[in-house]
């Protein structure tokens, strides 16, 4: 495995548990990390790249131990955070040369070729001039994403890199990074948009409060809401009260009446069908069941 996490705990000063005995097995790859804000995700990608220490725990990065060689393990890895900021007095080829020189490119030709090859690779070679913080939102997402790759790194964790994009940036965004994950590279996408994670993921993991949900593959989680999702044809004055019983997943107008998608275990009292999950509904229905078990406690 290219990561292995053992019974990983984070507890602030303030009390908050924000990981709670985290165990995972990360192989190269594309790799989902799923859940709401709040989760949890951005402090275990913190403490991965080793800007941030957990309380307890192990973590094992390409065989090296996160606690005792961090130097080495920032050396092989890339990082693009959910707030990456630009340098205002930079264009965007000096920001990428300046990456690849703390990266540790030290010679000037090998760095200029790398730094043009990647400009080329994210499809910004054209606006190589223009002021880094003058770019659009998804040209900022990919001179992101360029200096996390600038010196080919093993592991590349990339934390909520689609917000806020529009769909086409999102689908090229997510095109690229399963391009650099064939390499035998291994990525982390951590997200609360359930698109990003069924469209390029063979592996992932769903947290949730600090806790893992689930891990297992895409389609192993789809099976889980396999029988849970149901189609209800159901009349205007219907909407409310069918919104207090059931997780409503869409409601979508049909004729005189409405069709809604909700999750649930079975409904009653109304004309429901059952309705193939996709991994959406899958994910309303796990975050339901869990809500249920904590407010059962």
């Amino acid at each position: 495995m290219s990561i292995t996490i053992r019974n990983l705990n984070k507890i602030y000063p303030n009390g908050n548990h924000a990981l709670k005995n985290i165990n995972l097995e990360i192989p190269a790859g594309m790799f989902g990390l799923l859940g709401p804000n709040g989760a949890g995700k951005s402090t275990l990608m913190r403490i991965l790249v080793a800007l941030m220490e957990p309380t307890s725990g192990q973590v094992e990065i390409c065989g090296y131990d996160l606690m005792k060689q961090r130097k080495e393990i920032r050396g092989i890895l890339g990082y693009l955070p959910q707030d990456f900021r630009f340098f205002a007095k930079y264009k965007t080829y000096e920001f990428l040369d300046y990456a690849a020189r703390l990266s540790g490119m030290t010679q000037n030709r090998q760095r200029k070729q790398a730094v043009d090859e990647m400009l080329e690779n994210v499809g910004l070679f054209d606006v190589r001039e223009r002021y880094a913080n003058k770019l659009s939102g998804g040209m900022k997402r990919r001179l992101g994403i360029a200096q996390a790759l600038i010196h080919h790194p093993k592991v590349i964790i990339v934390d909520e890199p689609t917000t806020g994009l529009d769909p086409e940036e999102r689908i090229r965004f997510r095109n690229l990074l399963s391009e650099v994950s064939e390499n035998d590279v291994t990525i982390i996408l951590s997200t609360h948009i359930v698109g990003d994670i069924s469209s390029t993921c063979n592996n992932m993991a769903l947290m949730n409060r600090g806790e893992v949900s689930f891990y297992g593959s895409p389609q192993d989680m789809l099976k889980k809401a396999e029988g849970k999702v149901w189609r209800i044809r159901a009349g205007g004055d219907q909407l409310h009260e069918i919104d207090k019983k059931y997780p409503v997943i869409s409601t979508i107008p049909s004729g005189a009446a409405w069709e809604v998608q909700v999750v649930a275990d079975s409904v009653e009292g109304y004309e429901a069908e059952p309705f193939s999950p996709n991994l959406e509904h899958a994910y309303v229905y796990y975050m339901e069941n869990q809500l249920n078990l904590w407010m059962n406690d």
